[in-house]
């Protein structure tokens, strides 16, 4: 009888122990899971949505006085500057938290567009230079800067930022296929994204269930 009770409390013990084994093993995948996915997603990092090329003309005057400020030399130079720009989001920016027991990814914050990356060619005309007052390496190295930042200053009126607005949903979208890739789901419905109501975004989650 004993030996018989000994084996019963034996199985018992052998049941709840493989059970523990498979529940501790599921979640150490979940964790795994999780894991790689949000290094999905950190590796997405920038994502460019919009581009937009610009051809400005830059006028640069530089004066220098010399000799208790009787004499004046100055240098001038127009340059034509065309660039490159990129709006888009960085999703470093993103706030996110996956939810391992339900094998959920929740946003609840989305960056604001921005630029990217800008790219600039410039070509000097009409460059002239004073007799006291010559181009050294460190004026041309400051009028690139200059340069940038004048195109800088021009994006936000070209629209392009409105633009990148308009194409967060699409952000949003290619971040839940991430998702989806290993069958977890992304949640988003507390998002506030720019210029994006909730008709929208309920209406591209139906069309991915159609699809």
């Amino acid at each position: 009888m004993e030996a018989l009770s000994g084996l019963f409390l034996g199985a018992i013990l052998t049941y709840f122990a493989i059970n523990y084994l498979k529940i501790q093993k599921k979640n150490e995948v979940t964790n795994a899971q999780s894991a790689i996915l949000l290094e999905k997603m950190r590796k997405v990092w920038k994502l460019i949505t919009v581009e937009g090329e610009f051809a400005e003309i830059y006028h640069y005057e530089n004066t220098k006085e010399r000799f208790l400020n009787m004499v004046s030399s100055k240098k001038k130079a127009i340059l034509l500057i065309n660039a490159k720009a990129h709006v888009g989001y960085d999703l470093s920016k993103i706030k996110i938290e996956a939810i391992n027991e339900k094998k959920v990814v929740k946003l609840t914050k989305f960056p604001k567009p921005e630029v990217l990356t800008l790219e600039t060619d410039l070509k000097y005309y009409d460059k002239k230079e004073g007799l006291f007052n010559k181009f050294d390496s460190s004026d041309l190295t400051d009028l690139n800067i200059q340069a940038k930042e004048f195109v800088m200053s021009k994006i936000p009126e070209s629209g392009l930022l409105e633009t990148a607005k308009n194409e967060a949903l699409e952000a949003v979208l290619m971040m839940q296929s991430i998702v989806e890739t290993i069958g977890w789901r992304l949640d988003y419905q507390d998002l506030l994204l720019p210029q994006v109501d909730k008709k929208k975004i309920k209406a591209a989650d139906t069309k991915k269930l159609q699809e």
